[in-house]
């Protein structure tokens, strides 16, 4: 048990802002009531979200366009570390974070237990349970893959409801514009050995939240950058895996194209080669995976051996 650090600096909300007027003002007020002061970065809003967040007593910074969630976020943590934050809290400024929430999120930053906390939909006395299925599937799928590659057995890997402690605040770096930059977080603090904790946090989902498609959109964008950095950091499983799967089922339908020749021994034969040239290619192409994940894996473990031996870098 790591001894729990006397903070030093202010505790700080924020969020990223876009086109929100109808929702930030109640989630500054609120959010005031459990930190020293809140920020909200506004990312490109048309409408009068700054002008409202401003009036009832948050710091605004502007991007002048629409950046994106990764951009927003390295504003706010950039302003984070000029300011020497004990604490930030991230939230959303559309409602579907409850700001009564933040102590919760703040006691494992403050006790010291941990540097960077989640609130997750997904343990028990979560709001997992009241997600839309189609959601649901994808935040489960992007989190296995992220989970594969980090080794963290972290349940919510796309939650925006999180707290950093100081360290965090100070060692974690990521460089995606996007949606990415969630992954990009946990896996700064499997990198700087950062110890990461999940709490239970209800989110709503009776508020506007952009499109279907858009949501699609993001997800797609988030589960592309999980699979390539799983394909980067695990190549036998990011290849071997599909690999296998392919040539079990190029396996199975020649079996069968065999099993059907057997059937017609005897008797005159009008045998489609389709089967037969199908198995053979996934067949093939399910080999060349296998063979690609092992070579980039071998490749991958001496490259960390040369580094650790000649650098002391893993």
């Amino acid at each position: 048990m790591m001894e729990a650090p006397t903070p030093v600096g202010p505790i700080l909300a924020a969020m990223p802002v876009h086109n929100e007027e109808e929702t930030v003002g109640t989630i500054v007020l609120q959010s005031l009531r459990h930190v020293d002061s809140v920020l909200c970065v506004d990312d490109g809003s048309s409408d009068a979200s700054a002008r409202i967040a401003r009036k009832l007593g948050a710091e605004i910074h502007h991007h002048r366009s629409n950046k994106g969630y990764g951009a927003a976020l390295k504003s706010i943590f950039r302003i984070a570390r000029e300011r020497n934050a004990a604490a930030l809290v991230l939230l959303d400024s559309d409602g579907q974070h409850d700001p009564s929430d933040i102590p919760v999120l703040l006691e494992p930053i403050l006790s010291g237990e941990a540097d960077f906390v989640i609130g997750s939909r997904f343990i028990d006395g979560g709001s997992g349970d009241d997600m839309p299925a189609y959601r649901k599937l994808g935040v489960k799928v992007i989190t296995a893959a992220s989970n594969l590659s980090s080794n963290l057995d972290v349940k919510d890997t796309q939650s925006g409801f999180r707290a950093f402690s100081q360290e965090a605040l100070s060692r974690i770096r990521f460089d995606q514009d996007g949606m990415e930059s969630t992954l990009e977080m946990l896996e700064e603090c499997v990198e700087k050995k950062l110890a990461v904790k999940e709490v239970p946090t209800v989110v709503r989902y009776d508020v506007p939240k952009g499109s279907r498609f858009t949501a699609m959109s993001h997800g797609f964008t988030v589960l592309s950058y999980a699979l390539i950095t799983l394909s980067q950091k695990k190549p036998i499983i990011a290849f071997g895996v599909p690999g296998a799967g392919l040539l079990t089922l190029g396996s199975a339908i020649g079996m069968r194209a065999l099993n059907t020749v057997n059937d017609l021994t005897g008797e005159t034969l009008n045998i489609s080669v389709g089967p037969g040239l199908t198995a053979a290619w996934l067949g093939m192409l399910g080999v060349s995976l296998i063979f690609t994940g092992i070579v980039l894996q071998g490749a991958r473990t001496i490259m960390r051996r040369l580094m650790v031996r000649n650098f002391g870098v893993d």
